[in-house]
């Protein structure tokens, strides 16, 4: 029996099925969706001023070009990122959203925004992928609110640690979908 997966928001849910998107991409955006949400949650108590909804969209959209490209489901590539924020401006989806589509893999880029990092820290977390020059732009902006950069680097660190130690279950339930539609 395959565990059932975190819920997405309604509208995600609804444009995943528009698109066809395969089981094994539902579950990838549903499980990072999980960790944004204990980012943002995270970081909403710590004070970071940012745009929850649209943290919790873009988590739960990044990945959505592997329709297109549906050979980077299980291989390496970056086609599907420009094909996902084409895909949604098609689909009426306000470029303040697709954007992420787009960006979640280009967190090192100029004029990134705090949504666009927390995406990209949750598409990193969720399977214990740890990256030091993210985290580190995640906790400059927390220790900007006036806490002192190690605790602000200690609380980041003790969360992406919880979240890792799940990263196992996470994997094999998204391997427990398959690739492919029907």
């Amino acid at each position: 029996m395959t565990e059932s997966l975190p819920p997405l928001p309604p509208d995600v849910a609804d444009l995943l099925r528009a698109v066809d998107a395969p089981p094994r991409l539902v579950a990838h955006l549903a499980l990072v969706h999980e960790a944004a949400e204990e980012i943002a949650d995270f970081c909403a108590r710590e004070g970071l001023a940012f745009d929850r909804e649209a943290v919790r969209y873009g988590a739960a959209i990044h990945d959505i070009g592997k329709v297109l490209h549906p050979e980077e489901l299980s291989g390496p590539g970056s086609l599907h990122e420009a094909a996902g924020h084409r895909l949604l401006l098609s689909r009426g989806v306000p470029e303040y959203l697709a954007r992420f589509a787009r960006s979640h893999a280009s967190w090192g880029a100029p004029g990134v925004t705090v949504e666009e990092l927390l995406v990209s820290l949750a598409d990193k977390a969720w399977k214990n992928k740890r990256v030091q020059d993210l985290e580190d732009r995640v906790v400059d902006l927390l220790a900007a609110g006036g806490r002192e950069r190690w605790e602000a680097f200690l609380a980041l660190d003790d969360l992406l640690t919880r979240i890792g130690e799940d990263a196992p279950r996470r994997l094999a339930v998204q391997a427990a979908h398959p690739v492919r539609t029907g």
